[in-house]
């Protein structure tokens, strides 16, 4: 099938297969690029739990040079006793490091609304797609001229466009899950970190313990909410 066919059956199917690969551009695009980033994030937390478990003391001029070199979320995450070292209360910090958790969360899971998006328009538009298709390859039985077997070959030319569409889908939504679990573990990483704070930090009063209720990860009461 040379590139004049092609031309023709993406014409044929309303210019939907045009577009076929600009979204898949797109979901590769946003899939690298968030790979990176996330599995860059997972690497980095490791190390800081790793500096953290093994420090001697943990003081804040011992936490200070950890955060310096510490990316974000988790360098805003170990600035928190750093920015407010009047909090002696463990359940009162907990509730600081929470909310800076929470505000860092939606830096994660920047752009994956696209992918999320293109496994919904991406087999929607192939249909489309293929319907326009459709409407061309029965116009072969309006023709006396034309043999009605012909109209086999336009239904398969049709589908094209459903498949390019579910293709991308499938790529699309094992790239996204397989994004929204990293994210997950990035969140718990942030989660450990922030009880690792709570529960090292020399200074603090633990004399109001946090219940199991109020000690509930971000990631999980966000679900209930």
């Amino acid at each position: 099938m040379d590139m004049h066919a092609l031309f023709t059956i993406a014409q044929e199917s309303g210019g939907i297969l045009f577009i076929m690969p600009l979204i898949l551009l797109l979901v590769l695009w946003v899939s690298f690029e968030r790979f990176l980033f996330i599995n860059r994030m997972v690497q980095q937390g490791e190390q800081i739990a790793a500096a953290l478990d093994s420090a001697p003391d943990l003081k804040p001029s011992t936490l200070a040079p950890i955060a310096e070199r510490s990316p974000y979320p988790f360098r805003a995450l170990l600035e928190v006793p750093l920015r407010f070292p009047q909090i002696r209360d463990s359940a009162r910090l907990s509730e600081v490091l929470q909310e800076m958790v929470m505000r860092q969360v939606p830096s994660l899971d920047k752009r994956l609304w696209i992918l999320d998006t293109a496994v919904t328009l991406a087999p929607l538009l192939g249909l489309l797609g293929t319907i326009v298709g459709m409407f061309h390859a029965f116009q072969v039985l309006g023709d006396a001229a034309n043999n009605p077997t012909a109209i086999t070959g336009n239904v398969a030319e049709a589908l094209l466009a459903t498949a390019a569409g579910l293709v991308i889908a499938i790529i699309g939504l094992v790239t996204f899950n397989g994004l929204h679990n990293r994210m997950r573990l990035v969140v718990h990483q942030m989660e450990t970190l922030r009880n690792m704070l709570v529960n090292r930090l020399e200074g603090l009063d633990h004399s109001h313990a946090l219940t199991a209720n109020e000690a509930k990860p971000v990631y999980y009461a966000a679900q209930e909410a």
